[in-house]
């Protein structure tokens, strides 16, 4: 089982949600034409083949609207599922599901989406040792939640943000003065248990970066022939990130040059949602 992120990171985000479709007045079309004891019966759908992600997450916010809201999950985060499958039943006062149903169903598409993306890019590597991660170009307030999707769909993670690891840039670099004193600069200032990752557009920088100690190395917009070329520098020396321009159609061939991370910024930022829905009666 994939660890979700905690309440306390993921209800803000419901709230907000559901504070920006109901505001202060909430559903107001219901309220005028759904009887106030109606109930509502039916099941969240996937309507194409994918990846579940933050289904138990998305579906708290029935409860957050109506505490009267059942909901019975029938499949689980990381669960492959086909189109047509039930992921959960859902019972209850209909105003309450009808006035959750969307933030429930966006929140759900997006993570499935990412999840389903990140599994494609999985099995497109599958064998060669390389892992598929995403990076921070994600939604702001959503970045936990993407991140939790990745690994739902079989990928790893990146860094968080800027505060959990040591990845120099081409504009640290700039400012900073070269790749040999920004590396010093940083390994100056952290503790032994911190690795250092260097970003390089070119085999000098990598020389550079390799001479200077840097544990990790990402090889940014390269060719796969060049990654090859890297790859071969390194010669075990570091791990091999390679960045940029990669998607399903040479992410297999960038795998094969002897990467062994491959981050997709793609995978949070562009991933196509999962289309999925809720398929109930009213009674009463």
């Amino acid at each position: 089982m994939i660890p979700p992120p905690p309440l306390s990171i993921w209800e803000p985000v419901l709230r907000n949600a559901l504070a920006e479709d109901l505001a202060g007045a909430g559903d107001l079309t219901s309220n005028l034409v759904v009887p106030a004891t109606a109930v509502a019966r039916g099941a969240i759908v996937t309507r194409q083949v994918g990846v579940v992600a933050c289904l138990e997450i998305s579906c708290a916010a029935f409860g957050l609207v109506d505490p009267g809201v059942v909901v019975e999950m029938l499949a689980a985060d990381g669960d492959g599922m086909g189109a047509g499958d039930p992921l959960a039943r859902i019972s209850g006062p209909a105003r309450g599901v009808l006035a959750a149903e969307r933030v429930v169903l966006n929140l759900l598409a997006q993570m499935s989406g990412v999840a389903t993306a990140t599994a494609a890019a999985v099995r497109a590597v599958a064998g060669t040792g390389a892992r598929i991660v995403g990076t921070r170009k994600t939604v702001p307030g959503l970045r936990a939640l993407q991140k939790y999707a990745i690994r739902c769909g079989g990928g790893a993670n990146h860094r968080f943000g800027l505060y959990d690891a040591v990845l120099i840039k081409d504009n640290h670099i700039g400012v900073a003065g070269g790749v040999t004193a920004t590396v010093a600069a940083a390994r100056e200032g952290v503790g032994h248990l911190v690795r250092i990752e260097v970003e390089v557009d070119g085999m000098g920088q990598l020389e550079e970066a390799l001479a200077a100690g840097a544990d990790v190395v990402m090889l940014d917009n390269m060719s796969p022939t060049k990654v090859r070329e890297g790859v071969a520098m390194v010669d075990g020396r570091a791990v091999v990130e390679v960045s940029g321009g990669i998607d399903l159609d040479n992410v297999a061939e960038y795998a094969a040059a002897g990467a062994d991370i491959l981050s997709l910024g793609w995978l949070t930022h562009s991933a196509p949602a999962l289309d999925v829905g809720l398929d109930f009666e009213i009674e009463g």
